[in-house]
């Protein structure tokens, strides 16, 4: 039943019983208002004794109806045959009396009126009833149907030329639409095609759009489906759903069913109080056995989708079911410009912008991440009323999404203004000194978020991994911050604008002790708890250190930070002039770009601004490297 139909039986419903309520008020008071029924010979005593006043008589002599001489009614079942001694009897005693023409009632009329809201209550009820039991999949009855859609070519068709950014992905499922098109092309060669693919990466890199697209370009209906559709508190709700749902695709055939986050269903087994009679359990195993039925001719592939590959059961990652583990991981600069054309496509955008020089800005960013620049780029090229998205849009939309908006009304003290202004600079004229260093994007002290600040820095190509060169670099730029509050306000005056600042060198100096061998006292030995993801004596791995070793891997990390403090203090007194000059200007104009930098420290020239305006947009603009990553990419520095 459709929902127009559903609203329609609620409302005839509602109608319905408003009707019986009236029809039973308008009864209880006629009936508090009822005349006295009197017997025939209590009548004739009241007449001859003056009680009665007036009468009716019914034409058919069946019925007298009056008033007492109190003014109340009464109301007489009369025989018949005493029709003409009642009149007597009324003449007799001077009582005016006149005969009532009797109102013929229709009997349909009146089986109508007692049984239609009896009629419509039992039907509405039906029809609800039917409606739990199955007539839409979505009843609150039907718990054993499966709740999969299938999306078929009259729905937006999705193809590869949609999907950009995952050429390997794509290139692993094109056998797959090939299998879907011309299956024969196989099996005649006693080939097996896969039964499913899994899907492997993290969230947003188009894993979902990619299974639309192999069955968009097989043209093949598609049935998409949530793990956790398939579990419910009712033991053998969800293998009964499993079974519907493959039984709907045979009938489909060929054709394809994706399972987004399949590790809401597909956990290793047997880690529970239950066993193997909790639901779930039996949910995976009647998924198994599906996937075990099939036949190499029926042309149905499940695709599957997952950013945990590591909890899903054994069973389900076996030859024969899902045979292929695809990676879909972010894309690298190539891909994001073509990730960025395709969101671009149909949108007005200035011809001065450079695809490229964005996709550069921005490694580490999904394709969702990357949808969503473009759209909020768009959003404030319309709240500024111009015609075109322009690159200054999608910086501040950058900024926007990866570290907050704007908070030009934070009321701050000129002291913390110079607080900040100094901390940037200080990140800024570290990193640039520093050797290995990724060039500066731009330097601001607008707020944004939980920042006060920040140093932005323009990687020239995604980074794979590290050197040790660049990583001590990373380091002293991340206290440039600390050490310039010290140098400039003394010991006392620190604040803890560095928190952040720290925890970040604290980390890579961990990971450069523990993981990757670049300490010379520990050497080239992994001491990282892989459970816990950092290091810990006693625990996992580190069951195993010594006291000693213990100790001596804190040192180390503890001697890489400070080291990394000492160079960050020793750049800034060498380069004091040029810092002090740097943090003044931030003050004066808020932000500036990586060449107003360049210029004013190397020809000592201000940034030239409408009116001397403060905090102005760069003159030169792109989209900014903030994106965490442990190995690519660069941070701010806040």
């Amino acid at each position: 039943m459709n929902v127009n139909m559903k609203n329609l039986a609620v409302w005839a419903l509602i109608i319905t019983m408003f009707l019986v309520m009236l029809q039973v008020s308008s009864t209880s008071m006629k009936s508090a208002n009822a005349p006295t029924e009197l017997t025939y010979s209590e009548m004739v005593e009241k007449a001859k004794s003056g009680g009665i006043a007036e009468a009716q008589i019914d034409s058919d002599g069946g019925k007298i109806t009056g008033t007492t001489s109190d003014n109340s009614k009464f109301t007489v079942n009369a025989p018949r045959f005493e029709s003409e001694k009642t009149q007597e009897l009324f003449e007799q005693n001077n009582i005016a009396y006149d005969y009532e023409e009797v109102k013929q009632t229709s009997t349909l009329a009146a089986v109508l009126i007692n049984v239609l809201p009896l009629l419509l209550i039992v039907g509405v009820s039906i029809l609800i009833f039917r409606s739990m039991q199955g007539g839409g999949r979505g009843g609150a009855m039907s718990f054993g149907k499966s709740r999969a859609k299938m999306l078929t070519e009259n729905t937006k068709r999705v193809t590869f030329e949609n999907v950009a950014g995952v050429e390997a992905a794509k290139e692993d499922l094109k056998e797959v639409v090939e299998f879907l098109e011309d299956p024969s092309r196989f099996t005649r060669l006693g080939a097996r095609i896969p039964t499913g693919a899994l899907l492997v990466g993290p969230p947003g890199t188009g894993k979902t759009l990619l299974a639309r697209a192999v069955a968009g370009e097989a043209g093949v209906p598609f049935f998409t489906i949530s793990g956790s559709d398939f579990v419910e508190m009712f033991v053998g709700v969800g293998a009964s759903r499993v079974r519907d749902m493959f039984a709907d695709a045979r009938k489909n055939a060929p054709c394809i069913i994706f399972i987004d986050e399949i590790d809401a269903v597909g956990r290793h087994r047997g880690v529970g109080t239950s066993g193997g009679h909790e639901e779930r359990e039996q949910t995976l195993n009647q998924l198994l056995v599906e996937m075990d039925g099939f036949e190499g001719d029926e042309g149905i592939i499940i695709i599957a989708a997952t950013n945990r590959p590591d909890v899903l059961d054994k069973a389900l990652l076996r030859p024969g079911r899902f045979d292929r583990q695809i990676e879909v991981p972010y894309p690298d600069i190539s891909g994001r410009e073509k990730i960025l054309e395709v969101h671009m496509k149909g949108k007005p955008i200035a011809a001065e912008l450079d695809v490229k020089y964005i996709a550069r800005g921005t490694p580490g960013f999904s394709g969702a991440d990357l949808m969503n620049l473009v759209n909020e780029a768009a959003l404030l090229s319309a709240r500024r009323n111009k015609l075109k998205i322009t690159m200054r849009e999608f910086e501040d939309a950058r900024d926007k999404v990866m570290m907050g908006a704007e908070r030009r009304t934070l009321a701050m003290t000129d002291e913390e203004k110079e607080m900040t202004a100094y901390h940037e600079a200080g990140h800024a004229i570290v990193g640039l000194n520093m050797k290995g260093s990724l060039p500066i994007h731009k330097a601001t002290i607008i707020p944004r978020g939980r920042a006060l600040g920040m140093v932005q820095y323009m990687p020239e190509r995604d980074q794979i991994s590290q050197s040790r060169e660049e990583m001590v670099a990373r380091m002293a730029m991340a206290m440039g911050g600390r050490a310039a509050e010290e140098l400039h306000f003394g010991y006392d005056k620190v604040t803890s604008g560095a928190s952040s600042d720290i925890e970040q060198v604290t980390r890579i100096a961990t990971a450069m002790v523990t993981e990757w061998g670049l300490s010379d006292a520990i050497g080239p030995i992994a001491y990282k708890d892989t459970d816990s993801q950092s290091f810990h004596p006693g625990i996992g791995r580190g069951s195993a250190i010594s006291p000693e070793t213990a100790k001596l891997i804190e040192s180390e990390i503890k001697r890489f930070v400070t080291e990394a403090h000492e160079t960050a203090v020793k750049v800034l007194k060498k380069k004091k002039k040029d810092w002090v000059a740097l943090a003044e200007a931030l003050l004066e104009y808020e932000t500036l770009s990586g060449d107003e930098i360049s210029v004013l420290l190397s020809d000592g020239i201000k940034p030239k601004r409408p009116d001397g305006a403060k905090g102005s947009k760069p003159a030169v603009s792109a989209v900014p490297t903030t994106k965490k990553k442990p190995l690519g990419g660069a941070q701010p520095e806040g």
